[in-house]
């Protein structure tokens, strides 16, 4: 049977040269690989610590590689960061151990003619303390790379922040981008409450916190038993991040309305919104492929919300013959920068790619506005770090649209956010949730139906 390390080798590989989505990739790894619990928790440590910390291990690597990392096969470069890996963050592993599973994992998975190469690249960087000592840049002198190499963040992303949010608030953003991030329930209110979702889920082993500040939300840590899929196969919750509940809950969406999910899949937010609306109404969810809409059907029928219905739609094509709505939720494509903690494989994206996504956001949200009523209630939202995508969107539809006013957020949430006015910037170390923006409009009663 494999190890945990060359499994975690092997995922690595498939995101790091392949491509794969890090969550599906590491899914599927574990579901095949007959680990036992304690086995898979140390897996998923090892896959996860590499991927998010790679821009740090590359660093360390580049000193004692003669060749650049890019032109050694792809087992022999990832067997390097997973020992380094472990040298610098693993406390609990002997330097000794990591070194030796890497050269014994070289020739089992069809690369043991380099086990030279990694005994002596990583025995090389033991001799020398085994640290980041030599490879950190001086902090006053060049604080942005520091950060950058400290926190393995490219240096596109720390200079941004930075721009946008000033330094301090960078650093705080980059402390939290790295570790396992908390996990969040929300309570399915047709069929259970908080505090009994929680007693039962500490008999299955878990530790819980009932969230009342949030409502219907619980965080949750340890691995649990295997009654943990029952629970949720029979529809009493879903996995959802706090910024996700408390931006469905600001737009205050009540029984018997007509509301929107323009970019719905794989509906969290619609759910909620059902949930919000206690499942009387209409909730109309709309993505763009077939297959996420049936994830969405799928997830409504597990949870017992009937009040939804679902549409593939691409959201940036208006069609009247919807009708108008009392609530819109227009959470859009984004560069994804706020969960950069639940998918570090974001962090190596190109920058030239985001360039075009406040356009195209720009251009769903107008449309999105066509479908709403005269006083009613849009919501603007992505799941980003990132003033171009966020605040400078929403700015510039309002300029172009003066049949559109800012809405005050509701008090509960600019309590619990510290936002003011209309719209909320969430920073994962200041509430615990994944970095998430929201703005909240209104099209005024002389407005009209039509833009």
């Amino acid at each position: 049977m494999k190890s945990a390390r060359q499994i975690a080798v092997q995922a690595l590989i498939k995101v790091n040269q392949d491509g794969g989505y890090s969550n599906l990739v590491l899914d599927h790894a574990l579901e095949e690989s007959g680990l036992d619990a304690r086995d898979k928790a140390f897996c998923t440590t090892l896959f996860y610590g590499v991927l998010e910390r790679r821009i740090t291990l590359d660093a360390v690597l580049a000193r004692y590689c003669r060749q650049p990392l890019k032109k050694l096969m792809p087992q022999v470069r990832e067997l390097l960061r997973i020992a380094v890996y472990q040298i610098l963050y693993l406390e609990g592993v002997p330097a000794s151990a990591a070194v030796n599973e890497s050269v014994e994992l070289s020739r089992r998975m069809k690369c043991g003619h380099a086990s030279g190469f990694l005994n002596g690249v990583l025995r090389a960087f033991l001799r020398d303390g085994g640290s980041l000592d030599g490879v950190l840049p001086d902090r006053a002198e060049h604080p942005e790379e520091y950060l950058g190499l400290f926190y393995s963040a490219p240096l596109w992303l720390v200079r941004q922040w930075a721009a946008d949010y000033g330094i301090e608030r960078a650093e705080g953003m980059l402390a939290v981008s790295v570790g396992r991030p908390p996990l969040y329930l929300r309570v399915n209110p047709l069929k259970n409450n908080p505090a009994d979702l929680a007693a039962a889920l500490r008999k299955k082993g878990f530790a819980v916190t009932v969230r009342e500040e949030i409502g219907n939300c619980l965080e949750v840590s340890g691995t649990g038993a295997v009654d943990y899929p029952v629970l949720y196969k029979r529809g009493h919750f879903t996995v959802q991040d706090l910024s996700s509940q408390l931006c469905v809950q600001a737009l205050e969406a009540r029984p018997g309305m007509r509301c929107l999910d323009v970019c719905a899949a794989p509906g969290g937010k619609t759910f909620t919104l059902a949930q919000e609306m206690q499942n009387e109404g209409e909730v109309l969810a709309l993505d763009l492929h077939e297959f996420k809409t049936k994830l969405i059907r799928d997830g409504a029928k597990r949870l017992g919300l009937t009040c939804v219905s679902t549409e593939a739609s691409d959201a940036s094509v208006y069609d009247p013959a919807r009708g108008l709505f009392d609530r819109v939720l227009c959470d859009v494509p984004c560069s994804g920068l706020g969960i950069i903690r639940r998918k570090p494989e974001i962090r190596y994206k190109n920058p030239e790619e985001l360039a075009a996504l406040p356009e195209i956001q720009y251009k769903i949200l107008e449309i999105s506005a066509k479908y709403l009523k005269a006083g009613g209630r849009l919501i603007y939202s992505t799941c980003t770090l990132n003033r171009n995508e966020n605040d400078r969107v929403v700015e510039r539809f309002l300029r172009e649209h003066p049949e559109f006013e800012p809405e005050p957020l509701p008090e509960r949430i600019r309590r619990l956010t510290g936002g003011e006015g209309y719209k909320v910037t969430l920073f994962p170390e200041a509430l615990g949730s994944d970095g998430f923006f929201f703005a909240l409009l209104r099209r005024t009663e002389k407005g009209g139906a039509a833009l």
